[in-house]
């Protein structure tokens, strides 16, 4: 069975300013990723996907084993992941001249996770006979049945989401999680056959939220160093 891993990292960002090649306890924020994938040693290829030839040049001296040019009609703030990673996977099938089993992507800006959850998340989706394809989440903070709300047309709060009765306490809503952006995982077939992330057969790998941080804001690049401190990952 052959796996190849993608951490794809767009050049531009308005949140935090170059956050991919930004410098995250001694190391640029992708070079996490990569470092964990290669620790992980469960992959025939770590691929890096950029628009920026700055990122892909850090991402080889990193570790990377090949690296992808990304189009530019595939890098802008309102792109969707998903065509960017089919764009690197197929790049890279096509110089490699061989096919691969599972397709796994890192999401760079997500460095918490442990090298733990990378290998039960494959061991999930690759012994699993009814899902094609697995998420990460964390369990959610607010839930849309209890005290996640939204504006009517009136201008007046509802319940995102309303149930038959009324539900007084969260615990009793249905339980619901926050994706996490950390890992993505597709069987072959999967891959190539949907056109989005989650499907009818999706799978989900919770992760604890101490792991569960996604990079957005400065804000987020300070909790995310605050949590490496605590864990003992300073160099």
């Amino acid at each position: 069975m052959k796996r190849i891993c993608s951490i794809c990292a767009r050049g531009g960002s308005k949140g935090v300013l170059n956050k991919n090649i930004r410098m995250l306890m001694g190391k640029p924020l992708i070079a996490h990723s990569i470092l964990q994938a290669k620790e992980a040693d469960c992959f025939d290829l770590i691929v890096v996907s950029s628009d920026s030839l700055e990122i892909l040049n850090i991402s080889k001296d990193w570790g990377a084993d090949m690296v992808v040019e990304r189009p530019e009609d595939m890098a802008s703030d309102d792109s969707a992941k998903f065509p960017a990673i089919k764009h690197c996977i197929k790049t890279i099938e096509k110089q490699v001249h061989y096919e691969f089993d599972t397709i796994v992507d890192l999401d760079a800006t997500s460095p918490l996770r442990s090298i733990d959850d990378i290998h039960k998340s494959l061991k999930m989706i690759e012994n699993s006979d009814s899902s094609n394809n697995l998420v990460t989440g964390t369990p959610s903070r607010r839930s849309p049945y209890f005290n996640l709300v939204e504006l009517n047309k009136n201008g007046f709060v509802n319940v995102s989401k309303g149930l038959d009765g009324a539900i007084i306490r969260r615990q009793d809503s249905p339980e619901c999680f926050d994706l996490n952006a950390s890992i993505y995982i597709w069987k072959r077939k999967a891959f190539y056959n949907n056109e989005t992330v989650i499907s009818n057969d999706t799978s989900l790998f919770v992760m604890p939220e101490d792991r569960s941080i996604d990079i957005d804001s400065e804000l987020d690049f300070e909790i995310v160093k605050l949590l490496m401190k605590n864990k003992g990952l300073i160099v």
